[in-house]
């Protein structure tokens, strides 16, 4: 993609991966997988710190509540937005992964001060 060149810069100091996609086409389930590896694998972040939001369009048709991601983005927190039906769902989804970056990032500034100190 020609925006390539630019992911360094968006990549660097990141706490998380938001990766947000159209789970009815099949090119989308490809691609997640694609940027998971680039985004998530190679910064290194835990998959904790990555969250899929399968978006579902108003009047999407289809059963695409049950999605079977492959491996290992079936290990990835996922959660299916329909801002029609259901915003307040969402918006507390998202304030849960928030506060578990934080928690994160906490923890790790704690392990860098201790290192330093000891």
């Amino acid at each position: 993609s020609r925006f390539e060149t630019c992911w360094p810069a968006l990549m660097k100091d990141s706490h998380g991966v938001i990766i947000i996609f159209n789970p009815e086409l099949p090119s989308h389930l490809k691609e997640i997988e694609m940027w998971y590896s680039c985004f998530v694998q190679q910064q290194p972040l835990l998959d904790t710190q990555c969250l899929l939001v399968a978006h579902h369009k108003p009047g999407s048709a289809g059963d695409t509540e049950n999605l079977s991601l492959a491996s290992p983005l079936n290990k990835l927190k996922l959660i299916h937005s329909n801002l029609e039906e259901d915003p307040e769902d969402v918006r507390m989804e998202f304030m849960k992964y928030f506060r578990s970056l934080i928690t994160i990032i906490n923890e790790s500034r704690e392990r860098e001060e201790m290192s330093i100190i000891s």
